[in-house]
């Protein structure tokens, strides 16, 4: 899911480079950040003379994730003071079709006072008594008064407004002709605020590790040709690096499994163990819950005659032999290596529908705790892990731990392109997380 496109993304994320879809929206963004200052926030109020380009405003506030201020009482009751009856004071302010541009001046005054507003969008549409040049001067004179918060205008109305919307340019107000330009544009405004706000060095978290370990099971690899790590390599490279991963062992024929399985005590789940399938579940490769030694011999051979039959071209190593753990809350972290901006770090929802629901975000490596919470912070995964609907807590630290470590590991060996850990099983507060399943895959040419 970490391609070429999600790597620029995420790198101009990290740099608070804003991406456009084209030259004319690029322009858009241009004059309003040339001219404006950066909103301290996300909260936007809307003054509107026509109901429906403040309804198309709002709505697009909402799908671009900005906020529509709260007004204070104070505001409200001062708004109601001079607009008539009919008027709207719940933002959108709508100052209604025969608003005059003294209504237009008293009511920005009135708004901009307000410490809940981050930014004002005001949008005429030329109706009978409209006064767009007027409220182009009321608009010119407010923004003087209250430089500090940024207003862009929408003027709608084409030759109408052309004299309005030359004056507001020649005085540097951003104009627009519809609501939804003037809202995308703020949108980034809002990132960028957000980006420097926000934008201070954090130090990069050092864990114990056996670095010895990994290099002897990638050098293994190398030898014998190999650029997927077996399953139980890579739960050796996790256990190497401090990550948790079930009790369990490797066997390479159906005695060794029985005495590892006799070990750890029933029930275990079974995996087959081949760099050449990569997803088990396919093939029958996965089974679980098995109670006993004659559920795991059976196991057993339907397991190997499946991928005999299924993938007759994969060479079968063993399988790996796993202690059942509880269940919890399934995410998956995740690495893709990109050529130009290095390892980039995935975390979202897990499981086997993690391509159908692609609940993800992404940074760069290395990872700072920091950033490894606002990961999960963008994910819907977060909403479950706190708790949902009465939910106890999961233990999202944990995560954050594994997230940190397996940052570690990739920035130690350039060798790791790719891995993944899916599913992590995320317990309750207090109790850990658990890696299931890992794929590691290696390149030499690098």
């Amino acid at each position: 899911m970490a391609g070429s496109a999600i790597a620029y993304e995420t790198a101009f994320k990290e740099a608070g480079i804003i991406s456009v879809d084209s030259v004319e929206e690029l322009f858009d963004n241009a004059k309003a950040f040339a001219s404006q200052p950066i909103p301290r926030g996300r909260n936007v109020t809307v003054i509107t003379n026509a109901g429906g380009p403040g309804i198309v405003a709002t709505d697009s506030c909402e799908k671009a994730g900005l906020g529509l201020t709260w007004l204070s009482t104070e505001t409200i009751e001062s708004l109601r003071a001079f607009l008539p009856p009919q008027a709207s004071v719940i933002n959108p302010v709508d100052v209604l079709g025969d608003a005059s541009a003294e209504r237009y001046l008293r009511a920005l005054q009135v708004i901009l006072k307000d410490p809940g507003v981050d930014a004002i969008i005001v949008i005429l549409s030329p109706q009978a008594v409209t006064e767009p040049q007027k409220t182009a001067e009321a608009i010119i004179e407010a923004h003087r008064e209250t430089p500090d918060k940024p207003i862009l205008a929408v003027f709608m109305g084409g030759e109408a407004v052309a004299e309005a919307v030359r004056l507001l340019k020649e005085n540097r107000i951003p104009v627009y002709e519809f609501p939804e330009k003037a809202v995308k544009t703020l949108r980034n405004m809002a990132l960028y605020g957000e980006f420097i706000s926000e934008r201070y060095e954090e130090d990069i978290p050092e864990f114990e590790r056996d670095i010895a370990t990994v290099r002897r099971i990638i050098e293994r690899a190398k030898v014998e040709d190999r650029t997927v790590l077996l399953s139980p390599e890579t739960k050796a490279v996790m256990r190497a690096y401090g990550i948790r991963v079930p009790e369990g062992g490797f066997a390479q024929n159906l005695r060794q499994a029985i005495t590892i399985a006799n070990s750890i005590g029933y029930p275990v789940a079974l995996k087959i163990v081949s760099p050449h399938i990569l997803h088990k579940t396919d093939i029958g490769g996965v089974v679980l819950n098995i109670k006993s030694d004659y559920e795991l011999e059976n196991a057993y051979d339907n397991m190997i005659r499946n991928a005999a039959t299924l993938m007759p071209q994969a060479r079968i190593y063993g399988v790996e032999v796993q202690k059942m753990v509880p269940p919890g809350k399934e995410v998956i972290v995740g690495v893709h290596r990109d050529p130009q901006f290095g390892p980039i770090i995935m975390f979202g929802l897990g499981g086997i529908y993690v391509n159908l629901i692609k609940d993800v975000s992404f940074r760069l490596a290395p990872l700072s705790k920091r950033k490894a919470y606002d990961m999960i912070m963008e994910t819907k995964a977060y909403t479950l892990l706190r708790g949902f609907r009465g939910e106890v807590p999961s233990d999202i630290e944990s995560v954050i731990d594994v997230m940190l470590r397996i940052s570690r590991l990739v920035m130690d060996f350039k060798e790791i392109t790719e891995l993944d850990v899916n599913p992590l099983f995320v317990y309750e507060r207090g109790k850990n997380s658990l890696a299931l399943d890992v794929k590691i895959t290696l390149s030499f040419n690098r």
